[in-house]
């Protein structure tokens, strides 16, 4: 699971906030080429971290900060429905943890912050029972609020221009792959959603006809077909290749 989200292989931080050293209880960092997205990614490893996202706010707020770039307590609380003492103490437990900072400037609840992240990565198999049951937790507040999203944003498509109806599209894909292939398709299909990523980072780099278009990238076992009996070889199959 991740946020932005899941993007394999991108350098991550681990949850001691502003540590120098990278405390090896916490889990690895991810590995590979650093994202074009200066900031880096969060690679969630401690239950406390994960209890503290569980929180629909929490979530609305580092999406209105990726959106914005900076906000005020005051100006997330007009944006949410949200008081801005409730917004500027949800951002300073987001704050607490690495997710966002103080942007400089300003005072009190008037101070802006921004995201210090460019997105949350997390494994949801873990041996210590307290981190698997933390994370199952976020998953479902993830899936939940995403998938929710989407399925309303899909059924009122009809009410977006016909080009943009069009453009956009939709698609379904099942396939017979092995572990290894499928988890070498979820790194090539999110390397080709990472072009244009540094957009998140800095809103003066979108387009002024740039709009917040969302993919999901999920895959999973069709565990409905993984009961049924394979099909038998082909007996004629056998013999050509003999």
């Amino acid at each position: 699971m991740s946020s932005e989200e899941n993007v394999p292989g991108d350098e991550g931080r681990d949850e001691a906030a502003g540590a120098a050293d990278h405390d090896p209880s916490l889990g690895e960092r991810p590995r590979g080429p650093a994202p074009r997205d200066p900031r880096p990614r969060y690679q969630l490893n401690d239950p406390a971290v994960m209890r503290a996202l569980a929180h629909p706010l929490r979530w609305e707020l580092l999406e209105a900060l990726e959106h914005a770039g900076t906000l005020t307590a005051t100006q997330a609380a007009d944006i949410l429905g949200e008081t801005p003492a409730n917004c500027a103490f949800h951002l300073r437990t987001l704050g607490k943890y690495g997710l966002v900072e103080e942007a400089g400037g300003g005072k009190g609840r008037e101070r802006p912050w921004r995201r210090a992240i460019s997105g949350l990565s997390m494994t949801t198999a873990h041996d210590d029972p307290n981190t698997a049951a933390a994370a199952e937790v976020l998953t479902e507040l993830y899936m939940n609020v995403t998938l929710d999203r989407a399925r309303s944003a899909l059924l009122t498509r009809r009410t977006l221009p016909d080009d943009l109806q069009n453009d956009l599209g939709s698609s379904q894909n099942l396939r017979y792959v092995t572990p290894a292939e499928a988890k070498q398709l979820v790194a090539d299909l999110a390397g080709v959603l990472d072009r244009f990523r540094e957009r998140n980072s800095d809103p003066a780099l979108r387009p002024p006809d740039a709009l917040p278009i969302e993919w999901l990238l999920l895959s999973y076992p069709v565990r409905d077909l993984l009961g049924r009996p394979a099909p038998a070889p082909d007996p004629e199959s056998d013999s050509d290749s003999s």
